[in-house]
């Protein structure tokens, strides 16, 4: 491909990455040094923000929930997106059916699916499971307004929603399995258990690093899902890092837009900090291929 045709494709996607990313991205950093009213120029206070955004014992309760909640929902979408994709890279005729039902909740809105699942314990409507679990423990659990049963909750839903993503790429993995050697470990005498752990899971490694990768992006930036099922999130130490950021920034009136701005560049940072050591394997495994 000569030069010029390779800039003409290139550069209108970095225009507009530039427009979409750095120039937000730029003005965030620079309002995070800054006290900033909507329709004002900002005034320069250094690093005051960022003092008082470390210094907020509710941004501390912010980043515990996010960081544990990010930590627990990737492990589960490990777990079981990796046993729903062997289980579906077993169907033949009906894979298609399966995979259709599966995604329904990937592509439902995230408030809207949230929306749907807090109706499993809503007892206006319903209340399915909360109602089973009540027969069972005689005890009436408050889903809604106790800061660990509204955690199971609001983890079960990003479950739920992200699980069918992890399956399709892990089940794309897995069909890049070369059949052979999974022959080579059933002939050596290898278990079910040891060709997963020793054969299978070793050959999508950057498959499933790349679903880490993902599943840590996306839930550390949770935000939609906890709009109806965490009402009383500030209250019960439920508030995700990216609903604090709202809080602090927009539901005052926009006084705190420099605060905001802060706790959006933490955010970035903590972000890279969890994502480095996967990123950093994930290069180390290109290299090697």
């Amino acid at each position: 491909m000569r030069r010029r045709e390779f800039a003409a494709l290139v550069w209108p996607s970095l225009l507009v990455m530039f427009g979409l990313l750095m120039l937000p991205l730029y003005r965030t950093a620079e309002w995070s040094l800054e006290q900033v009213d909507y329709g004002e120029a900002g005034t320069f206070v250094g690093l005051d923000n960022y003092e008082q955004a470390l210094s907020d014992p509710r941004f501390g309760q912010a980043v515990l929930f996010t960081v544990g909640l990010t930590v627990a929902v990737t492990a589960a979408l490990l777990v079981f997106g990796y046993i729903l994709a062997v289980l579906v890279n077993r169907l033949a005729r009906t894979r298609p059916l399966v995979l259709g039902v599966l995604l329904v909740s990937y592509v439902v809105p995230q408030v809207i699916g949230a929306s749907m699942f807090s109706w499993l314990f809503d007892e206006n409507f319903g209340g399915v499971v909360n109602h089973l679990l009540s027969s069972v423990t005689g005890q009436e659990i408050h889903w809604f307004t106790e800061a660990w049963p509204n955690r199971v909750m609001v983890g079960l839903a990003v479950v739920w929603q992200m699980l069918p993503f992890a399956m399709l790429v892990i089940l794309a993995g897995l069909q890049g399995v070369p059949q052979e050697i999974i022959e080579a470990a059933k002939i050596d005498g290898a278990s079910t258990l040891r060709r997963h752990l020793h054969v299978i899971i070793p050959s999508i490694k950057g498959v499933l690093g790349f679903v880490v990768v993902i599943g840590v992006m996306d839930v550390l930036r949770v935000f939609d899902q906890l709009i109806p099922l965490s009402p009383q999130a500030p209250q019960i130490g439920n508030e995700s890092i990216m609903l604090y950021i709202f809080n602090v920034a927009f539901r005052d009136g926009g006084q705190q837009l420099g605060v905001g701005s802060a706790v959006n560049v933490l955010m970035i940072v903590i972000i890279l900090l969890m994502l480095s050591p996967f990123i950093r394997d994930m290069a180390r495994e290109a290299r090697k291929s």
